[in-house]
């Protein structure tokens, strides 16, 4: 007679064997402690894509200096964290590219870091994305406008699989990659937008969801930061200031610094 296991014996077996049971430890092991070890700085744009621009500056001279200072704090504060960065100096990277290095890298975290634009004069603010497709007409401006870099590659439409940056219908791929780091990310959104406003008393335009490419092809906790409107004059001089860099540099790092600390209490 033919003897098999009781089926619920069978399946933890299976689900031990197989690494998937959520939480489960051997008797006398420990589960490994998670710890942030590696994260990308993204500044935005470089080389002959220079991004948005106001009276007297360029997005992506901008966008260098503050990811540049981002990373300093991080690498003289927080010690065993490693931190790389995209590009250090003016130079052109692909958008498939950035996210390659945080990919090829392991990387723990990914922080792209930009500046806006509009032609409204008088708007400003900060706003910081996360990858989602909740108001996205609202936002599909800033987000052709982001990913549109890819028209200035060679061979883009061969790199991208024919992925059109200002094409609606090519953005409904973009739903299902990021979800499993939705909630990590959103966290990470949230206290930067709160330390913009509580620490730097900048004005917050929001956490929001758009389907930037970085952030959907990034397979980590991944947020893109637009730090200000360089089509406003206020906002422009703010973030050209050796202050003004200085203070969102020191509230994006301590939003890492703190994102850090709560997930490896968790």
């Amino acid at each position: 007679m033919k003897r098999t296991l009781p089926k619920n014996i069978l399946i933890i077996s299976i689900l031990t064997l197989c690494g998937l049971f959520a939480g489960f430890v051997p008797t006398g092991e420990r589960a490994p402690e998670f710890r942030l070890k590696r994260i990308v700085i993204d500044a935005g744009h470089g080389g002959h894509d220079p991004g948005t621009s106001g009276a007297t500056s360029r997005e992506k001279d901008v966008a260098l200096k503050l990811a540049l200072q981002v990373g300093k704090y991080i690498e003289e504060n927080l010690p065993g964290v490693e931190v790389i960065y995209t590009r250090k100096t003016d130079v052109f990277i692909p958008l498939k590219e950035r996210a390659n290095i945080a990919n090829r890298n392991k990387a723990d975290l990914f922080v792209s870091i930009h500046c806006n634009a509009t032609g409204n004069k008088g708007v400003a603010g900060t706003e910081t994305y996360v990858m989602g497709s909740k108001n996205f007409d609202a936002n599909f401006d800033i987000v052709k406008r982001e990913n549109a870099v890819i028209l200035l590659e060679d061979d883009y439409k061969e790199n991208y699989e024919g992925f059109d940056p200002k094409s609606p219908e090519s953005y409904m791929m973009f739903n299902l990659m990021q979800k499993a780091y939705f909630s990590n990310s959103l966290s990470l959104a949230q206290k930067i937008e709160t330390d913009f406003t509580s620490r730097v008393q900048r004005k917050s335009r929001g956490v929001k969801q758009a389907p930037f490419y970085v952030l959907w092809t990034t397979s980590m906790p991944s947020v893109l930061i637009e730090t200000g409107f360089l089509s406003n004059a206020a906002e422009e001089r703010y973030l050209n200031s050796a202050n003004g860099q200085t203070y969102l540099a020191s509230a994006i790092y301590r939003s890492i610094k703190a994102y850090k600390e709560e997930i490896e209490s968790m």
